[in-house]
């Protein structure tokens, strides 16, 4: 395609004066759109119906049938940005974020053809596989954009995108219930009308990201920002090619800090309403249930920007720190709230752990750049996903299967998570000693001044 194109890397060079500011708005209206995965679940039970529209009846999918799609999307997420992180960087973020939108707003297309021919398979394909990938290319798109336009403040910048993500659902699960309404009838239920709308929707808000989304010129700084003449410790002013961060022992401690932070907290998050229900059994009803875990998900948001905003000034490496201490402790904490009928304390725990739950999310990619720099951290965030892919397998697997284990062997459902927290709690114990040995990168991993000027 031509470098004078409306996508091109070249076109989007901000002109001078251009605001910083209109970034990360940009990098929002993906993320706000991408960040409607976390509010997938509503449509499970609806599409269960299909056929009985007010009860299963024989032929409609089960419900663990269903639980493939929200899986296989979050899987392609991170292979996706595995695959694809180079090409995103070296494409530049508006090519990026157009191929998102076809990719995200394609998968509710498809899906809805999937409905309408009650065929799993095409939905399996549509929101898991095509969606997944619009979920991966738009999740890393904005990254390395963020990290160039605020170099005095790269948490804080991540922070307010990443931001998004967290807060998505927010938005998606109260418009899919209502859009759902609007189009059943007592012989339909609207779920591939409100797939179809909802696609066109999001493909019109990453657009508009798109459209917003500039680069900063060659050799640009903020007004007044002076780069520091002796960089801090793990804070590299030199350039790490993607690759060869693969090499360093630098990738992998922070791929399992990120893995371990992220697989404490997933698992939890997913059965919150349960869990608190079984742990207070007749304390807690269905309905406060639901608020709890709509709590949960505003500090999940929060946390993104408080603790990536943070993280610029006592360092990423101390954030994470924070995180692994605090969080070991309210996990060991939660059994004793079970126990003492603390309602109070439990919630108050389970606020914090998903807000770092969701501040490590938002901190990572300023951590890359503080190890890798900035010419490939999108493309090396990309690679580093894969944990997340990983996490979220592990920590589900854990939280369920210890509690199946438990109540199998005769342990009253009010104690049967008490042994997951512990596990929980040694998880981050250990990524606690993976975040203690990491260093600064040696500089035989860093990029010629030439070459790294060359590929930019």
């Amino acid at each position: 395609m031509a470098s004078t194109s409306f996508l091109s890397k070249e076109r989007i060079i901000a002109p001078p004066g251009y605001s910083r500011w209109l970034i990360p708005p940009a990098a929002l209206c993906v993320h706000l759109c991408i960040g409607q995965a976390y509010a997938f679940s509503v449509f499970n039970l609806p599409m269960t119906k299909l056929i009985g529209i007010t009860k299963s009846a024989p032929g409609d999918w089960a419900l663990t049938e269903l639980g493939w799609i929200f899986s296989l999307a979050i899987f392609f997420l991170g292979v996706s940005a595995a695959l694809l992180g180079r090409w995103v960087e070296e494409s530049g973020p508006r090519r990026a974020m157009f191929t998102a939108a076809l990719c995200w707003a394609g998968g509710f297309v498809i899906s809805a053809i999937g409905v309408y021919i009650h065929n799993i398979w095409v939905i399996y394909f549509g929101y898991g596989i095509l969606g997944g990938f619009g979920l991966g290319i738009g999740y890393i798109s904005p990254v390395s954009t963020l990290i160039k336009w605020f170099p005095d403040r790269p948490g804080m910048a991540t922070g307010m995108a990443i931001m998004g993500f967290g807060g998505g659902a927010f938005i998606a699960s109260p418009l899919s219930v209502w859009l759902m309404a609007k189009f059943s009838t007592p012989t339909h239920v609207g779920v591939a009308e409100t797939f179809l709308v909802m696609g066109a929707i999001y493909f019109c808000f990453m657009m508009v990201g798109a459209a917003l989304v500039r680069v900063p010129a060659p050799g640009w700084k903020p007004a007044g920002y002076v780069a520091p003449t002796q960089p801090k410790k793990l804070v590299t002013d030199q350039h790490v090619y993607v690759y060869d961060a693969l090499k360093t022992p630098q990738f992998w401690l922070i791929w399992w800090v990120l893995c371990l932070n992220v697989t404490a907290g997933i698992g939890v998050l997913g059965q919150a309403s349960a869990m608190s229900q079984e742990m207070f059994p007749g304390r807690i009803t269905v309905v406060a249930a639901a608020g709890f875990v709509g709590l949960m998900s505003l500090f999940n948001m929060g946390g993104r920007f408080f603790w990536a905003s943070i993280s610029d000034y006592i360092g990423r490496k101390n954030t994470y720190f924070v995180f692994f201490v605090l969080g070991t402790v309210l996990y060991s904490v939660v059994p004793t709230a079970g126990a003492i009928g603390s309602v109070e304390l439990f919630v108050i725990c389970f606020l914090v752990i998903i807000s770092m739950y969701g501040g490590g999310f938002s901190t990572v990619p300023a951590y890359l750049k503080d190890m890798f720099g900035t010419r490939y951290v999108g493309a090396i965030h990309g690679m580093l996903l894969t944990a997340w892919s990983m996490a979220g397998i592990f920590g589900p697997v854990l939280v369920n299967y210890i509690r199946a284990y438990n109540v199998a062997h005769g342990v009253a459902k009010a104690q049967a998570y008490n042994v997951t927290m512990y596990v929980m709690a040694v998880l981050l114990v250990i990524g606690f000693i993976c975040n203690y040995f990491i260093t600064a990168v040696h500089e035989k991993h860093h990029m010629e001044q030439s070459e790294a000027e060359a590929s930019a």
